[in-house]
């Protein structure tokens, strides 16, 4: 079985990404890795080039700035790396700069993909999510949070980025039949230094919305405020060994009560009958689930 993995990075050290750490956490499962990199206003491309020179093939690409709807831009990108998976890799293996896949899954994952490999009928593989807020001390709980998305897909050319790069689809627009696999993927978006945290969010919002609604929607401060946030839950488990170094060095203090919610009485419904019967009522899934 081989296995490619891909992603599109741009700006990776001026917003606090923690792409090594992302690319490394599922290098021991691949073969070989596609990593997009835009031009850039820091030394993300050294960066890259310093992971692991045997199995790292880079891009350099350009993005499209003028992209501003709907985050086009990234699944643009998304698409560049996954162009250039080899044809004859069995599965490609996606991962956001933000994302990182914990030790203790590997085995999991390798399993699953060969499980699967030979089904025709599987477009690719659905993991669990983490949302990560504030610090590596809490998670988020609301329903602003995906709890599951596709990360691993069949290398074929019929299959491509969907909107903002969050999943994927096939042909026309549709859905990938997959499998859920028992395997958790851990979401740091929403945990960098507070600074990082607001330069990104002056910038990302520039490819979903113009400048007027950035004028009006974007506050201007210096660091970004985490205390706005409805309901978060403490995180007990162990983080991956890759983040350990970063975690380590976190320089900044967040606390949050967990006894505290934003929750109107229709999602506390919810959350009661998704805690009874697994089920989320009302929830947006781009997959297929067989």
């Amino acid at each position: 079985m081989k296995v490619t993995g891909f992603t599109f990075i741009r700006n990776a050290i001026k917003y606090d990404y923690p792409i090594v750490e992302s690319i490394n956490s599922i290098l021991p499962v691949c073969d070989d890795f596609i990593v997009a990199v835009g031009k850039s206003d820091d030394d993300t491309l050294d960066l890259i080039k310093n992971i692991d020179k045997k199995k790292i093939k880079i891009i350099e690409t350009v993005w499209d700035d003028s992209l501003r709807e709907g985050g086009r831009v990234l699944a643009v990108e998304t698409d560049k790396a996954f162009n250039e998976v080899p044809v004859d890799s069995d599965w490609a293996f996606y991962i956001q700069g933000d994302e990182v896949v914990h030790e203790k899954y590997l085995e999991t994952i390798e399993k699953e993909m060969l499980r699967w490999k030979d089904n025709e009928h599987i477009d690719g593989l659905l993991f669990k999510y983490l949302h990560f807020y504030g610090s590596y001390d809490y998670i988020g709980e609301s329903y602003r949070w995906y709890r599951r998305e596709i990360r691993i897909v069949r290398p074929v050319k019929t299959i491509y980025s969907y909107r903002d790069a969050q999943g994927f689809r096939k042909n026309n627009n549709e859905k990938l039949s997959v499998k859920l696999i028992d395997a958790f993927i851990y979401h740091y978006g929403w945990v960098k230094e507070p600074k990082a945290m607001q330069g990104k969010q002056q910038t990302f919002h520039k490819y979903w919305h113009n400048d007027e609604w950035i004028e009006q929607n974007v506050a201007k401060a210096d660091e970004f405020d985490y205390s706005n946030i409805d309901a978060l839950s403490l995180f007990t488990d162990s983080h991956p060994m890759v983040m350990e170094e970063r975690i380590k060095n976190k320089n900044w203090q967040f606390d949050y009560d967990i006894s505290f919610n934003n929750f109107k009485t229709k999602d506390k419904f919810k959350r009661f009958f998704e805690k009874i019967t697994g089920y989320r009522i009302g929830e947006y899934r781009n997959y297929k689930i067989i």
